[in-house]
């Protein structure tokens, strides 16, 4: 205030004024670019005031958008109705956790996979695993063995400018795969992270803090989370577990029953 010429004046910001502003128009892990969107809004209103308007007492969100422009971030958001083929997963990024969409297709060929999204080699084996694990499965999930061997896999990621990479999607990769061959949609407001092994197990991973605030952020409702990671929980703010159920598993077996939808004449 006293850097743009207003100290004195009775200008605040609403609640939900500084929630707009971090929400669409920074992505960092301190808080400069918060502090720039603020002294961008107060330089506006010391125009104002040099022109002689008058300023407003409290700023709102819609008046920070207006003074701001079009947001500069969009977050992603969960899923409005559960489909086929499309799993949520969390990941971990430099400037705070994100969801993103794991997406699965398949077309007619002779059991190969594709896969696509910018990602690095370790999620490209989760992948790869994930696919083993599920044909491994084809029986316990209803599957007939045969539709692997007749159709290929497009496995994609969406956000291919933004490099991705690690263990932690192996979990959501295989819900994906499932749902796809099963025919069974997978919960909207579900995601889950873990590493998987051949066997079937979920394996810690980092991250887990930055990861449910996003979810919760995103919409989500129930998250699985590897059991391993019992005490990064803890560490999650309680507003965020107020919003969020968070369930501890072992194995995958247990993040396919609760996240694929029961179909009508199905399992």
């Amino acid at each position: 205030m006293k850097e743009t010429g207003l100290e004195g004046r009775p200008v605040a910001f609403a609640d939900a004024a500084l929630d707009a502003i971090i929400a669409q128009y920074t992505r960092e892990a301190g808080v400069r670019q918060l502090e720039r969107e603020i002294q961008h809004i107060l330089r506006h209103l010391a125009v104002d005031l040099v022109a002689g308007r008058a300023l407003p007492r409290r700023l709102s969100a819609a008046a920070v958008r207006r003074l701001l422009g079009p947001p500069k971030v969009l977050p992603e958001m969960a899923g409005r109705v559960p489909e086929i083929g499309t799993a949520t997963g969390l990941v971990w990024t430099p400037v705070g956790g994100d969801i993103v969409f794991i997406e699965a297709l398949r077309l007619p060929g002779h059991g190969e996979i594709t896969i696509t999204g910018q990602l690095g080699d370790v999620m490209r084996e989760s992948a790869q695993a994930a696919w083993s694990l599920v044909r491994a499965r084809a029986a316990s999930l209803g599957i007939d063995p045969k539709s692997f061997a007749e159709n290929d896999v497009h496995l994609h990621v969406p956000a291919g400018a933004v490099p991705k990479d690690g263990p932690s999607a192996g979990v959501a990769i295989s819900l994906a795969l499932a749902s796809l061959f099963s025919g069974r949609p997978v919960r909207h407001d579900v995601a889950a992270t873990g590493e998987i092994t051949l066997r079937g197990h979920v394996l810690p991973v980092g991250g887990i803090k930055e990861k449910l605030i996003a979810a919760a952020r995103a919409g989500i409702r129930l998250v699985m989370v590897p059991a391993r990671n019992a005490a990064d929980v803890d560490e999650v703010p309680d507003e965020v577990r107020r919003v969020l159920e968070v369930r501890l598993v072992t194995r995958v077996d247990e993040v396919l029953e609760a996240a694929l939808v029961a179909v009508a004449g199905g399992s």
